[in-house]
């Protein structure tokens, strides 16, 4: 080590640890009182099993029958989840003036809940798959959609991080959502409310807001935003409606957005790529923007 950093280090620590002091939200170092994200995506991984029992191998455990397997898998999911939801109840704060033992047994209740929501999970994406094969002329197969689609993957982290959302468990469904953002480039907050055979086209830079209720059978392709008109006023929004609703059987095209708690795109219709939405659209309208005039020019003319 040179003597100039022999002579600075000291001080930098020391500054540093200092600066721990500052009661900022930055300075928390209690490093075995939070959630532990490594954790929670392992568990997601193995979510994925109990959702889909033949297709995604555990590396873990051995199989000797499906039943034996599938038990494992769900009490290692149950023990991991009570313990990151035990956590984040207290790191949150998110049920102020409750003892540790009410926390713990809100936990295991949640826990609980939540993996009783399984099977309706799984109803949905099989909806949800059947959409992917029926609406994309690509798709060879549903083996393929559930291996390879990252809009069914987006899917999947969605509709197990929006029970959780429904059941006021905190930042956990966030963690989930922000991961599958960060993989397939498509963000879908675990509060929005999405129904049967939903299909997502491509999909890299998708926004669906908190608020945003989608209907049955819509499909929407990469680049579209349903998100806020305005967010200036930060928190005093919260809890209010700033997202779209969008009606049953629509289609919205590449790059299209639709902004604002009160816009309402009715049945059976079709938004065109590019479109700027910011009003209602009445069912079975279809919405497209004017031709850009193209300018070509070759050897200068």
């Amino acid at each position: 080590m040179s003597k100039q950093i022999e002579e600075e280090i000291d001080g930098i620590v020391k500054n540093i640890l200092d600066d721990y002091r500052n009661k900022r939200a930055i300075d928390k170092v209690n490093i075995y009182n939070q959630p532990d994200k490594e954790e929670i995506l392992d568990m997601l991984q193995k979510l994925q099993y109990i959702l889909f029992p033949g297709f995604y191998k555990d590396k873990v455990y051995k199989i000797y029958n499906i039943e034996h397997h599938v038990s494992t898998v769900i009490e290692d999911v149950m023990f991991h989840l009570n313990k990151q939801i035990t956590v984040v109840l207290k790191y949150c704060d998110a049920f102020p003036g409750q003892s540790d033992e009410e926390l713990s047994k809100k936990a295991q209740q949640m826990s609980v809940d939540f993996l009783k929501t399984i099977p309706k999970i799984r109803e949905y994406l099989d909806t949800d798959l059947q959409a992917a094969v029926d609406g994309d002329p690509a798709a060879s197969c549903k083996d393929e959609v559930i291996f390879s689609y990252p809009g069914f993957y987006a899917i999947t982290v969605y509709r197990l991080a929006h029970e959780l959302f429904q059941l006021s468990v905190p930042m956990i469904p966030r963690i989930m959502t922000e991961h599958a953002h960060g993989v397939t480039g498509i963000d879908i907050h675990p509060g929005a409310s999405i129904g049967r055979y939903f299909f997502i086209d491509h999909g890299t830079g998708i926004v669906i807001g908190e608020t945003t209720t989608i209907g049955d059978n819509v499909k929407i392709y990469q680049g579209v935003t349903l998100g806020a008109l305005s967010t200036k006023e930060g928190q005093k929004l919260r809890g209010t409606k700033r997202h779209p609703t969008i009606g049953n059987n629509v289609t919205i095209y590449s790059g299209a957005s639709i902004l604002g708690g009160d816009t309402v795109i009715e049945e059976n219709v079709v938004v065109g790529g590019n479109a700027f939405i910011t009003k209602s659209i009445e069912e079975g309208t279809r919405v497209s923007v004017k031709n850009q005039e193209l300018q070509m020019k070759r050897n200068g003319k």
